[in-house]
C-alpha cells in the first residue's frame, strides 16, 4: 500500500476529527471514519463498474460532502481523480460539453460521476458515449475494502487553469502528495488536535482539491468546507464560519480577500465576528498584491484578525499544491525596490525613495523544494537577479497529459521551469514579479501587467479585480499595450470617458508610459480561468 493511502485510511480509524458541510443552511458533520466508510461503498459500485488500478475517473460534483468519500472511493480502488471543469449558469452547454469530451478522452476516463447541481449536464455526456454514474447509485452499492497501492500510482490529473480548449492536466503520484503535504504539515505548525480548516475553495482547482481536501483527509483533519456559491452568495459566510466553527486556517486568493475586506467595512457591525481564533491565512494562486493585504488587516482588526496571520504563499499545480509560505506568525514581508533598475538592469535593488514597487516576499521554499534563478541561456543568478523561477524536489509533477500523448515536465535534473519572473532575497526568500510570457517589454524596460492593473483598479468606477492588461506586438521591437477595466457605468458616456483619462492618467503615473487604448466594459467580460485568474492572451480582441 502508498504510504499515501495507507496512512489516509489509517487517520480515518483513529482521528476524532471529521468534514462539516452544508453551511450555511444545512450543515452536516461526518468523521473520517464515516467518510471512509462511503467511501467503500463508491469503491465497490466503481468495481462493478469496471474500474481497475491505473483506471482514470472524472468527477463532475459540487457538494464537498460527495466530493470527499469519491475521491477516496476511487483511489481504493488505485485508480487516478480529475475534477472536471464546472459549467455555470451561464455557460453553453453544448460548447462545455465538446471541451469536456476533449478532456474525458484525453486522460481516457472510463466513467464520469455526476451529481447535483451538474446532474442537468449528465444526458449532454451520455449522448455522446460517455459513461455517467451517479454518487446516489454509487453509494447504494456494497462496500468493498482497498486494492494495493503504490507510491508512482497516479493520484491526481489535476486540469490546469487554462485546459479548456486546449486541455493539459498535471499528473500528480501518490508520493507526490505525500512529499508536499508533509512539508507543508512542518511548515505550518499544523497540529490535528487543536487546527480547524475553513475552507470554500474550490474542488477543480489545487488549491481547493489537493491542499484544502486531500491533505486534510490525509492527515484525519478537523475540516469546514463549503462550495465558491455559497462563498460567493454571502462574502461574509467566511467570518461567519472561523466565528463559529473557531477556524485557524483557511487560505484563498488576493482577489477573494479584496472583496472580503470591502464587506467587512460595508456590511459587518464591530464585534459581530470574532476571527482572533485565525493563526494562519493563506494568500496565494495569484500575486499578492501587499495594499490589498494591508486594506484586509486594517477591515479584519475590529473583528480580532491578527496581521501576523495573513501568510503570503507561491505554489501551482506542478508541486502539487505549494512552493513556499512566509514563516508562521510573521506576517506579510514587503520588500521596497527601486522600479526603474527592475525594469531596465532587472535587478532588485532596494529602495524607500524615488520610484518603488512593493513587491510581497513569499518565504523560503518548504522542505524537499529547491528554487533557482536561471537567465534565458539557463544560466543561474545571484541574488536579486531577477529570471525564470525553477523548482526542483519530490513534490514536482514528472509531466502533463496532453491531447497530443504525454509531456514531461522537468529537465535532465530535474528542473521545472515555472514561467514565472522573478528574484531571491538576501535570506532566501521568494518574490514574484509577473509571468514570463506577459511581460510587455517597451523601450528595453520590462513593464509587468499587475502593475498596470493595479493602477487602473485605483479609479473609481472601476470594478475591483476586474482589469487586464493586454500586451500588443508581442516580440517586435516597439511592443505596447491596452488596458480594459469593467465598470457597471460602461453604458454612460460621459462616465465612460472620465474612467478612459483617469486610467490612463494612473498607469502613466505608475509605470511612466501611456496605453495605447483604453476600453471600458460591461460586468463578467474580461476572460478569467475557472478559478478566477486573468485571461491576458484571451482579452486581446476586447481591446482591437
Amino acid at each position: 500500500m502508498s504510504k499515501f493511502t495507507e496512512t489516509m485510511f489509517a487517520n480515518a480509524h483513529t482521528s476524532r476529527n471529521g468534514m462539516t458541510t452544508g453551511d450555511p443552511h444545512a450543515p452536516v458533520r461526518h468523521t473520517w471514519k464515516e467518510v471512509y466508510e462511503r467511501a467503500r461503498r463508491i469503491s465497490g459500485g466503481l468495481a462493478a463498474a469496471g474500474i481497475e488500478h491505473g483506471d482514470a475517473v472524472a468527477v463532475l460534483a459540487g457538494a464537498p460532502v460527495e466530493i470527499a468519500p469519491a475521491a477516496q472511493g476511487i483511489w481504493m480502488r488505485g485508480a487516478s481523480l480529475t475534477m472536471l471543469h464546472q459549467p455555470t449558469p451561464r455557460t453553453d452547454l453544448q460548447r462545455w460539453a465538446l471541451e469536456t469530451m476533449d478532456v474525458i478522452g484525453m486522460i481516457e476516463a472510463k466513467v464520469v460521476i455526476v451529481s447535483d447541481p451538474f446532474t442537468p449536464a449528465a444526458p449532454v455526456l451520455t449522448e455522446r458515449g460517455i459513461r455517467v454514474l451517479s454518487f446516489e447509485e454509487l453509494l447504494a452499492s456494497e462496500p468493498i475494502d482497498p486494492v494495493e497501492t503504490h507510491e508512482d500510482d497516479l493520484a491526481l490529473m489535476q486540469l490546469t487553469s487554462g485546459s479548456t480548449g486546449f486541455p493539459k492536466a498535471v499528473c500528480i503520484s501518490h508520493a507526490n502528495v505525500v512529499a508536499n503535504a508533509e512539508a507543508m504539515f512542518v511548515g505550518a505548525h499544523f497540529d490535528t488536535n487543536t487546527d480547524v480548516i475553513v475552507s470554500w475553495l474550490p474542488c477543480f482547482h489545487d488549491m481547493g482539491m489537493t491542499g484544502f481536501l486531500t491533505v486534510p483527509m490525509y492527515f484525519g483533519a478537523e475540516l469546514v468546507k463549503v462550495t465558491p456559491m455559497d462563498f460567493l452568495g454571502d462574502i461574509l459566510l467566511w467570518a461567519k464560519l472561523i466565528d463559529k466553527y473557531r477556524g485557524t486556517m483557511t487560505a484563498a486568493p488576493n482577489f477573494a480577500y479584496n472583496l472580503f475586506a470591502k464587506r467587512l467595512r460595508r456590511q459587518a457591525e464591530e464585534g459581530q465576528f470574532d476571527l482572533s481564533s485565525l493563526r494562519w491565512a493563506l494568500s496565494g494562486a495569484e500575486q499578492v498584491d501587499p495594499v490589498d493585504v494591508e486594506d484586509l488587516c486594517e477591515a479584519g482588526a475590529p473583528f480580532g484578525l491578527r496581521r501576523e496571520a495573513i501568510v503570503p504563499a507561491y505554489g501551482m499545480a506542478e508541486t502539487t499544491v505549494a512552493v513556499s509560505f512566509t514563516e508562521c506568525g510573521v506576517g506579510m514581508v514587503v520588500d521596497e525596490i527601486d522600479a526603474d533598475l527592475l525594469a531596465v538592469l532587472h535587478r532588485a535593488v532596494p529602495a524607500t525613495k524615488g520610484n518603488t514597487r512593493r513587491l510581497v516576499a513569499l518565504g523560503k521554499p518548504i522542505d524537499g523544494l529547491e528554487v533557482r534563478i536561471v537567465d534565458e541561456d539557463d544560466n543561474m543568478l545571484g541574488e536579486r537577479a531577477v529570471g525564470v523561477i525553477q523548482v526542483r524536489g519530490k513534490p514536482v509533477t514528472k509531466g502533463y497529459i496532453t491531447m497530443a500523448g504525454f509531456i514531461g515536465a522537468q529537465d535532465k535534473a530535474g528542473w521545472y521551469d515555472t514561467g514565472d519572473m522573478g528574484y531571491l532575497t538576501e535570506v532566501g526568500d521568494i518574490v514574484v514579479c509577473g509571468r514570463v510570457k506577459d511581460v510587455i517589454i517597451m523601450a528595453g524596460k520590462n513593464i509587468y501587467p499587475t502593475d498596470i492593473e493595479r493602477a487602473a483598479t485605483r479609479v473609481a468606477g472601476v470594478r475591483a479585480g476586474c482589469s487586464v492588461a493586454v500586451r500588443l506586438n508581442a516580440g517586435l521591437s516597439r511592443e505596447t499595450f491596452a488596458v480594459a477595466v469593467e465598470s457597471n457605468d460602461f453604458d454612460k458616456p460621459d462616465e465612460v470617458r472620465r474612467i478612459e483619462r483617469q486610467v490612463a492618467h494612473e498607469v502613466f503615473g505608475d509605470v511612466d508610459v501611456r496605453p495605447r487604448n483604453v476600453v471600458v466594459l460591461q460586468p463578467g467580460v474580461i476572460p478569467k480561468t475557472p478559478s478566477g485568474k486573468l485571461r491576458r492572451a484571451h482579452a486581446l480582441s476586447l481591446v482591437d
